[in-house]
Order: structure tokens, then C-alpha cells, then sequence
């Protein structure tokens, strides 16, 4: 029997022919897509999580390179088209099952100043949003806290951040909107003890935090409202859930983020475990953080 031989691979100049109308191809589609959304560019690269730059370099005539994976199925999902629609490998723009459930992966995290959880917390608005922090909740640091944290932040920046992050709690007592936060009682304890990321930060400061903490507890409640688990018994990794809009799992610098109905449904499920097995409720996490301000040394 005789082996046919290999076959050839492609010319390179084929390839690159195929490759540059790749690229003409997926700029058609992306200039489609904006005229049917009736978006502005820069509204259309807000939208879609992405810099003005960005999003000309993308649209002009002398581009010879596709962007990244993570930006074209970004845009996909942000606008309900699929990714094969974009690369013009298929005429069929509805979203596919298999592209729905991917997540999308948003780099350069860890600051609540982010452009990116401001305007998803501004999409969320008059709904529920469900918070679990790496720390201590954003909404409720001191500046000091928030400077020990980071190990990077001077003060007015620290500053910054606290009032952009207590901002959403102003905003949501406003718009009607619910925030639930929860986390181990144990990460408060040993936040009060002086352990752990905290080990290090002056008795005085904990002080102050834990006092804060109690303070805005009692003022912001019900709208705000912080449960407390044991870390014993559940675990969470962090994560927010934006209303029925999208879910973000925190990775330390990046995000995971959801919008397909099924993924965020799970994690507010998983979340409304944690909060069913809470040991600490709301109203008494004022007078817990009170005591533990005390022992404060």
C-alpha cells in the first residue's frame, strides 16, 4: 500500500492574503456592529471595555492584525454577537451556545476606581448587588487601611479610593438599589488581632477601622447590609454579582467576568448559601465590630 505524502503546508504568501482578509473581514463586521448599536465609537469602546485608542487602531483602513482573543470575544459578548460573526467565518451573528458560557477575562484589577466596576455598578442600578471582598469590604476602609493593603497607595490616593468605593454605598441608598456583602467572621477577628495581611498595622488603626466599621454598619443599614459566616464551615473565593447583568470573580489582577444567565445564577446561588449559613447578621455586626474594637492591642 502506498503512503500519500504529506501535504503541503500553505505558501506563506497565501497565508498572509488569508490572514490580511481576516483582518478586513472582522473591521467590516466591527463597523457593522457600531452602526447597529447607534453608539458613538467612544461609547461603543466604553461599552465594550475597551480604550477610544484601542478601538481606532482597530477600525483603521492600514491595520493588519487582529486583536486579541480576550478583546474580540469581549466584544461579542458585550453586543450579543458571536465570535465567528466578527472573524466573518460565519453569516449567522446570533450568539452561540459554547461562546455565551465562556467568561470574559478583564486584566489590570484592584482598585475600586476602576472605570470597569464603576460602570457595571452604574448598569446594576436599582438592583441587588452581591459583594464578596478579598478583605474587609472597600466600602467601609479607612484610608490607612486601604494605604496598608496595597503597600503602594500615598495617602490622597488611598483617599481617593475610600470615597470612590463609600460613593456606591451614597448611590445605592438612592437609586433604591440593595448591597449585601459577605465574609468570614474569622477575617474581622483577625483583622482586630492584628494577623495575617494585617500583621504589622498599629493597634490605633485597627481601632479606628473596627469603630468605622460599627458606625457605618448601624447608618447604612438596611440598604447596606454585611453578613458573616463562618470560615469553618464555608469558603468563597471574591467575587460581585451586578443584579442579573454579570457576575466578576476577582483574581488578585484580573477579572472573570459572567454575563451568560446561567453562570450568574449559580453565584448568586452560592452566595445565598453563604448568606443562609451566616453566623453573624446584619444588625449585630455593629456591636461584634464594637467589641473587637476593644480588644484591640
Amino acid at each position: 500500500m502506498t503512503i500519500p505524502p504529506p501535504a503541503a503546508p500553505p505558501a506563506p504568501g497565501r497565508m498572509a492574503a488569508d490572514k490580511r482578509s481576516t483582518v478586513v473581514r472582522f473591521r467590516d463586521r466591527l463597523n457593522q456592529l457600531i452602526a447597529r448599536t447607534g453608539m458613538s465609537r467612544a461609547r461603543f469602546a466604553a461599552e465594550a471595555g475597551l480604550d477610544r485608542s484601542t478601538l481606532t487602531q482597530l477600525l483603521a483602513a492600514e491595520a493588519v492584525r487582529l486583536p486579541r482573543a480576550e478583546t474580540i470575544a469581549r466584544i461579542a459578548a458585550r453586543h450579543g454577537v458571536s465570535a465567528d460573526w466578527l472573524l466573518g467565518l460565519s453569516e449567522r451573528d446570533q450568539v452561540a451556545v459554547d461562546i455565551v458560557a465562556q467568561p470574559v477575562i478583564e486584566p489590570d484589577a484592584g482598585s475600586p476606581a476602576d472605570e470597569r466596576l464603576a460602570r457595571w455598578h452604574t448598569e446594576a442600578r436599582g438592583l441587588k448587588v452581591r459583594y464578596v471582598p478579598a478583605t474587609l469590604p472597600d466600602q467601609v476602609k479607612t484610608e490607612a487601611v486601604i494605604a496598608w493593603e496595597t503597600g503602594k497607595l500615598a495617602a490622597p490616593a488611598a483617599r481617593a479610593w475610600s470615597d470612590v468605593a463609600r460613593a456606591r454605598i451614597a448611590h445605592a441608598s438612592r437609586a433604591d438599589s440593595e448591597i449585601e456583602v459577605c465574609s468570614s467572621r474569622q477575617a474581622l477577628e483577625q483583622f482586630a488581632r492584628g494577623g495575617g495581611i494585617w500583621h504589622g498595622l498599629d493597634a490605633a488603626v485597627r481601632h479606628d477601622q473596627l469603630r468605622r466599621i460599627a458606625r457605618l454598619a448601624n447608618d447604612l443599614y438596611p440598604a447596606y447590609r454585611w453578613f458573616l459566616f463562618d470560615g469553618r464551615e464555608r469558603f468563597s473565593v471574591p467575587y460581585t454579582v451586578f443584579g442579573r447583568q454579570r457576575a466578576a470573580i476577582y483574581l488578585g489582577d484580573m477579572y472573570f467576568v459572567f454575563t451568560s444567565t446561567e453562570h450568574i445564577r449559580e453565584l448568586t446561588s452560592h452566595f445565598d448559601n453563604l448568606i443562609r449559613a451566616a453566623r453573624v447578621q446584619p444588625p449585630d455586626v455593629a456591636a461584634l465590630a464594637r467589641r473587637l474594637a476593644g480588644e484591640c492591642t
